[in-house]
């Protein structure tokens, strides 16, 4: 199983459909959101009630769209704001994830002792294992940096695996390799690591046999090393990471990071509930956490982070300097709409009815039009380019 470095990045990337990013002059934002917004109502046209609530809100989206004045944000908010943001949301997500990697890791020495392992001592690992997606899910937020940079995003999780490749490689990894070790897990495709490994092997069968628990133990102990390698890349450059000694004019700094939460909620979006549930097109890959069923869960805990960053009372009072709280209202409003109705769905959204399944992608359509024509305007910041971007 074992594949050369490069040759296991390249084949990850092409698979998992990497974002690249760039910032486009405004007036170029404007024709491609344009064109992005037909494209979309062409693929799936709204009908019935739904229609006539999703066109009020749209219609709304961009008249209070026509009326925002960008706040005036000195160099020294955006310091202290950009602080704030790496020393209480962005580092915090990626040691709380590496926290809930080491728990899982010490819960499988403790099981793993005598195998196989099933009943009460596997259904605590399975426990275990979804608190970990869900605090991977919230640090997936983050989408530059040195998670991406390194593609080490990609060993932690694999998704979308539209091919089906972890179910397979995980198995053949665990069949080759029965004794495995948290440093030969490392050298191996991102395919067979990560959040997806994990999954797999816990919830594959009803017991783990002794191959099975070597894998947890050392999937678990890798996972572990790459989050925590993440942590402390932040805490030692945060500043240049989010470019907290630049001035307002840079793309870095709030433009980066308003626009990686952007790109959190259309990635989200299209690869973990349009494209599995097939609401505008074919459907392609699978919900997040499908093999645990769990997929409801791993949407909660990105909406809890977004609604933590669009919420974050920092970010209210600079918009509140510029009498902007509409914009505020409207996000928060937005976002505790559509967690209610997630809260309503069963924890596996595929067997949600497809009329919820869309209530819950235009819920989503209204959070993202919210920060593309409210917030990021604002802000006085400018929408990044996204594949994904289609609202």
């Amino acid at each position: 199983m074992k594949i050369n470095h490069a040759l296991a990045m390249a084949l990850s990337a092409l698979s998992a459909g990497i974002l690249i990013s760039c910032v486009k002059p405004a007036d170029d934002n404007k024709a491609a959101e344009v064109d992005s917004q037909v494209a979309q109502d062409s693929a799936a046209p709204k009908t019935g009630e739904n229609a006539a609530v999703n066109d009020s809100v749209d219609k709304n989206v961009d008249q209070n769209a026509e009326k925002i004045v960008a706040v005036d944000i000195s160099a020294e908010t955006e310091k202290t704001y950009l602080t704030h943001v790496a020393n209480d949301i962005v580092i915090p997500a990626y040691a709380d994830a590496a926290k809930q990697s080491d728990l899982l890791h010490d819960l499988a020495q403790k099981h793993c002792q005598k195998a196989p392992v099933s009943g009460d001592e596997l259904q605590a690992l399975r426990d275990q294992w979804l608190v970990l997606a869900q605090a991977w899910a919230s640090a997936e937020m983050v989408n530059f940096g040195p998670a991406t940079a390194s593609m080490s995003n990609l060993y932690i999780n694999y998704y979308p695996d539209e091919r089906g490749l972890v179910h397979g490689g995980v198995a053949d990894l665990i069949t080759a390799n029965p004794k495995l070790t948290a440093e030969q897990l490392a050298n191996e495709s991102a395919i067979v690591q990560g959040v997806p490994g994990l999954e797999e092997a816990l919830y594959a069968n009803e017991s783990l046999d002794a191959g099975q628990c070597a894998y947890v133990i050392s999937a678990s102990s890798a996972l572990s090393t790459r989050l925590k390698d993440i942590e402390k890349n932040w805490q030692q450059n945060s500043t240049d990471l989010l470019a907290i000694d630049k001035t307002a004019e840079s793309d870095q700094g709030l433009n980066q990071w308003f626009n990686s939460l952007l790109s959190l909620v259309e990635t989200m979006k299209s690869n973990a509930i349009d494209q599995p549930l097939g609401l505008t097109g074919k459907a392609k890959g699978h919900l997040p956490a499908a093999t645990a069923g769990q997929s409801r869960a791993i949407i909660n805990a990105k909406l809890a982070t977004l609604n933590q960053a669009m919420t974050d009372p920092v970010l209210t009072a600079i918009l509140g300097s510029n009498n902007e709280n509409t914009v505020a209202d409207n996000l928060s409003t937005a976002l505790a709409d559509t967690t209610t109705l997630l809260a309503q769905m069963p924890e596996d959204l595929g067997t949600a009815d497809k009329a919820t399944q869309q209530e819950l992608y235009d819920h989503l359509t209204t959070v993202t039009r919210l920060i593309k024509r409210q917030l990021i305007p604002a802000l006085g910041l400018r929408v990044g380019f996204n594949s994904n971007d289609g609202d």
